[in-house]
């Protein structure tokens, strides 16, 4: 089991890892090993996360969220696969407690009626300013 938080925990048939060979540098301990660790999370079917929960995090895991409702976490840093289960666990447990905090509700406000009237100040300052930008025109009683 995963505990998340207090009341949130996660069962291991929730939970598949499926390991093979990690990329990049490492000589022959890389062509040999299969240290890379992909940590399946079948999240849609969990029961201990509630809907909302369920749709924030399907938003924080974005293209790691499969079309059957799963969250696939791969994990290849270090050289040993038990540190590689860790890290994808730890990373599965944050992806959680990310989605458990709900956003707070925006408050709309109105302008103050001082910051009204200065905008407006303002508009007219400078639409005066654009107005005595225009062609100089020659007076009529000219000579």
């Amino acid at each position: 089991m995963l505990h998340v938080d207090d009341q949130i925990t996660i069962h291991e048939w929730e939970l598949s890892e499926q390991f093979s060979r990690s990329q990049g540098p490492g000589g022959q301990n890389v062509n040999k090993v299969e240290t890379a660790v992909e940590l399946r999370f079948e999240a849609e079917r969990s029961p201990g996360l509630s809907p909302a929960v369920k749709t924030r995090l399907r938003r924080i895991a974005g293209r790691r969220w499969t079309q059957d409702g799963a969250i696939l976490i791969r994990a290849e840093e270090t050289r040993s696969q038990a540190r590689n289960r860790e890290i994808a666990r730890e990373r599965l447990v944050e992806m959680i407690r990310q989605a458990l905090i709900a956003p707070r509700k925006r408050i709309a406000t109105r302008p103050t009626l001082g910051s009204q009237k200065r905008r407006l100040a303002a508009k007219t300052q400078r639409g005066t300013v654009k107005s005595l930008r225009g062609r100089i025109r020659e007076s009529e009683g000219g000579e």
